[in-house]
């Protein structure tokens, strides 16, 4: 990255917030990957305000990220700087039945704060790894849930460093899609619309669904969750058992043996290792059954 970019980078964000060939390993819950050219943590709304305004004119290639819960990044690393939306925007403030979230704060301690204050709708989201940011951006689900059924309203920022916001019925949601995504919007901050609820039903709910992944989800591996989109029609983890490649190895990857729909880093796996991997489970299910699995984790960086 050239000199007068970085230091321009230096006058907005103080050198402690600036990490160099960070490992992404770090900072994906595939626990692989190489390292970022730049790793920045953004704190404030004004940082990343600055810092979204001067790629955009200069040109610097950029990649926004939060818990890392749904992306593979290259063995070669990325030529780019990683903007880290964590620290500083992880609040959480409850106002009747409804709460405001950072973007930065973790899916999982948000349903927590719901169930605390006896708020019902966020329990599907208990046992989600990713960020409120993410989540909103890829309409995050489990057991029939949705974001877009909760959220109401969202706050972000424009890559050319506008301040915007959304009602959800200008978010225009679809099955792992927004217009957040669209429009490369980075998320600042949700708001939720919850319904008051029985606490000790929440908790059961929460726990049921808990308990449901610990049975059916290989939650003891590094993984991204499910790997594949589920295509219309089927679920991509049956596709994938029927197509014989439950246990399939490469390298250190595999597809779970407890659920299909999840390839897992069993030890050591490499970015190149589960990238095949998805390639191979790919081209199997297309030759038996004509369906065409789309990735739901993000590759960065170039093989």
């Amino acid at each position: 990255m050239r000199a007068e970019i970085i230091a321009e980078i230096e006058r907005i964000l103080p050198e402690k917030q600036i990490l160099r060939q960070e490992p992404m390993k770090l900072h994906t819950t595939f626990r692989a990957g190489g390292r970022a050219e730049l790793f920045l943590e953004i704190k404030t709304d004004y940082e990343l305000q600055k810092l979204l305004t001067f790629f955009k004119e200069s040109g610097t290639k950029y990649f926004v990220v939060g818990n890392g819960s749904n992306l593979l990044v290259s063995d070669n690393g990325y030529d780019g700087a990683i903007l880290h939306i964590a620290e500083g925007f992880d609040n959480i403030a409850v106002a009747d039945e409804k709460i405001i979230v950072g973007a930065g704060a973790l899916l999982s301690r948000t349903a927590s704060a719901a169930l605390e204050h006896s708020l019902t709708g966020l329990e599907f989201a208990s046992g989600i790894p990713g960020s409120v940011g993410g989540g909103a951006v890829m309409n995050a689900g489990a057991y029939e849930g949705e974001m877009s059924q909760v959220i109401s309203r969202v706050k972000g920022i424009t890559p050319d460093g506008g301040r915007v916001e959304y009602s959800n019925q200008e978010l225009d949601f679809g099955y792992r899609k927004s217009l957040l995504k669209r429009e490369k919007i980075v998320v600042t901050e949700v708001e939720f619309q919850l319904a008051g609820g029985i606490r000790k039903e929440i908790s059961a709910k929460m726990a049921d669904f808990a308990e449901r992944r610990r049975v059916k989800q290989p939650l003891e591996y590094p993984s991204a969750g499910s790997t594949f989109k589920r295509p219309e029609g089927y679920f991509a983890g049956k596709l994938i058992m029927d197509a014989g490649m439950r246990g399939y190895c490469v390298g250190g990857a595999q597809v779970s043996e407890k659920h299909c729909g999840f390839i897992i880093n069993k030890g050591g796996a490499t970015a190149a290792d589960i990238r095949q991997l998805m390639r191979e489970v790919q081209n199997r299910v297309k030759e038996q059954f004509g369906v065409e699995l789309e990735p739901e984790v993000i590759y960065l960086g170039e093989e």
